[in-house]
């Protein structure tokens, strides 16, 4: 149900910094892939207008579906096992209708909205084993489902959100420091175990990915040479960059020197075009968008709200974070899309609805 609200409670703050954030990045898609420029634009126009119908609608009715929304994002999950369609060595693709569309993307979103309900429901039991064991449990059949496809950055973003989600909703510092008394030497478990030849835990590519950012002299053929060369093409930019559609041949697109820029490495095609000064301004885009979503945390009515934007923040926040440190040598590939930058259409209508529940919750928030 549509409500009606006052328009001085509208976060247009957010709004344009989202939008310019979206240009840049429409930008840089044309520069580095200008047949799939088209389409983000058409991504765009059609994610402000889910991105306004959902700022006006009550979240609160929505969360009252929050069982449909785990249904649903379960049975899209199992479809693309049954029936998904195969990039890139990955089954991650689902087509409904003639839509195409990528399942893990809308599965962070339909998470944030079960989860905000039933932790809320569940507040003052969330420390105890029967509510906190039911968590975990709901939990892990979209995550095991995500990470078979394979989509690893995807299964890491959600557990972090996962995470976030447990952490605002009240877990207690007890359970969290227990929890981390388990992770932090099963991590450096898991880690030994990966960097052995024979291992299985993960995919031949993933461990190739994890040798190259630790060796990379030993891969600048294979693997390493990716972030070898976006770090150089970032580089090359100096603080005015080369200008977009430059016809420099030793350029990031025209030299062919990294697959797919418009994509994953993105920021290495800002960097060499927008030079510092445009990384710059898509780093401080990024970390304010994802801080004005946690402002409106702190405005929200309820829980509910809290955990809808935290979750959005951390979306925003954590993949930016973590694309940009993939794009300049910091952490290993792992295929992480920049948000509302990076090409693609599903991720990106995803990321329109999130900052649309977002601006519900603050035209609801007390102030």
């Amino acid at each position: 149900m549509l409500r009606r609200y006052r328009l001085k409670d509208y976060d247009f703050k957010l709004i344009l910094m989202v939008l310019i954030l979206n240009i840049i990045g429409i930008l840089a898609i044309g520069s580095a892939k200008e047949s799939v420029q088209d389409k983000q634009i058409m991504g765009m126009v059609l994610g402000v207008i889910i991105m306004i119908m959902l700022s006006l609608f009550d979240y609160s009715l929505l969360l009252n579906l929050h069982w449909v929304f785990y249904v649903l994002n379960l049975v899209l999950l199992v479809l693309v096992v049954l029936m998904g369609d195969e990039a890139g060595g990955a089954q991650r693709w689902l087509e409904i209708a003639g839509i195409r569309f990528q399942p893990s993307e809308t599965a962070k979103i339909l998470l944030i909205l079960f989860y905000a309900q039933f932790i809320m429901k569940y507040r003052e039991q969330l420390n105890t084993f029967k509510i906190l064991a039911a968590s975990v449990l709901l939990f892990i059949p979209p995550w095991i489902l995500i990470y078979k496809q394979p989509a690893l950055s995807t299964s890491i973003v959600v557990a972090i959100i996962f995470c976030v989600i447990l952490f605002i909703g009240g877990l207690s510092y007890k359970i969290i420091s227990s929890i981390f008394a388990v992770i932090i030497p099963l991590t450096v478990i898991f880690f030994s175990i990966v960097l052995q030849p024979d291992q299985t835990l993960i995919k031949g590519y993933q461990q190739t990915r994890i040798l190259a950012w630790l060796y990379p002299d030993q891969y600048t053929n294979t693997q390493g040479y990716q972030q070898a060369n976006s770090i150089m093409a970032i580089g090359s930019g100096m603080l005015t960059g080369k200008g977009l559609n430059n016809n420099e041949i030793a350029s990031v697109k025209n030299g062919n020197f990294i697959p797919e820029p418009q994509t994953d490495f993105i920021f290495a095609v800002i960097g060499e075009e927008l030079g510092f000064i445009g990384a710059a301004v898509v780093i401080l885009l990024t970390f304010f968008i994802a801080l004005e979503c946690i402002m409106a945390a702190k405005r929200s009515k309820d829980l509910a709200g809290t955990i809808i934007c935290a979750g959005v923040a951390t979306i925003i926040g954590f993949q930016s974070f973590f694309n940009i440190s993939v794009a300049t040598g910091l952490l290993p590939n792992t295929g992480m899309p920049l948000p509302f930058v990076s090409y693609g259409l599903t991720s990106l209508l995803s990321y329109y609805m999130g900052i649309g529940l977002v601006l519900n919750v603050r035209l609801q928030g007390h102030k």
